[in-house]
């Protein structure tokens, strides 16, 4: 899918990369489409597995609890390393595949995770919706800057790296301006 589009390619491109003969590939699947599911349905069964790895087996889990070993999402994008330089690299492949990776990446902690509510929990005010789905889409962002960037980094560095982003505060942080900077740079 990497060199021509879906429809483009042949029973006889699969089983010749593949190394088999027809009848095997016809033995397991109807079309083509049929191993493109199967595939994707391992890759979301696999993502989904990874994802709740931390807080798989159990009853309490906190965001303060994670470490780079436990956080697993990492290890299946490194997994299914052709798969997503595929998806990202050549969106007509999928259409839509990201965004449906990104619902899934939001409905795992909606339908996972019931937060506790405590009196120090902070501004309780924030809509769940709005946060899991900021969430999501930050993880999706990693992951493809992460791929875009030739999985430059290891996947605890990864880990690790999500984690210092999940307790940075940049609310708080104070940025300097663009009109600032250029005040600095003619005065060098």
């Amino acid at each position: 899918m990497k060199e021509k589009e879906l429809r483009q390619i042949t029973i006889t491109d699969i089983v010749k990369t593949a190394d088999l003969n027809r009848g095997t590939f016809y033995k397991h699947y109807q079309i083509q489409e049929d191993l493109l599911h199967e595939l994707v349905d391992d890759v979301i069964s696999d993502l989904t597995k990874s994802y709740r790895d931390p807080y798989a087996n159990k009853e309490i889990f906190s965001l303060h609890d994670l470490t780079p070993a436990s956080i697993k999402i990492f290890e299946h994008v490194a997994r299914f390393a052709d798969f997503y330089q595929t998806i990202i690299y050549h969106e007509h492949v999928l259409p839509g595949f990201q965004n449906k990776l990104c619902d899934i990446l939001k409905k795992l902690p909606m339908n996972d995770l019931a937060q506790l509510q405590k009196e120090d929990r902070g501004d309780n005010s924030i809509e769940k919706d709005l946060q899991i789905s900021y969430q999501a889409y930050a993880l999706f962002g990693m992951i493809m800057e992460w791929v875009k960037g030739g999985f430059k980094y290891s996947t605890d560095y990864m880990a690790d790296q999500l984690i210092k982003m999940l307790s940075n505060r940049p609310i708080s942080m104070q940025y300097l301006t663009p009109k600032v900077m250029e005040a600095s740079e003619t005065t060098s």
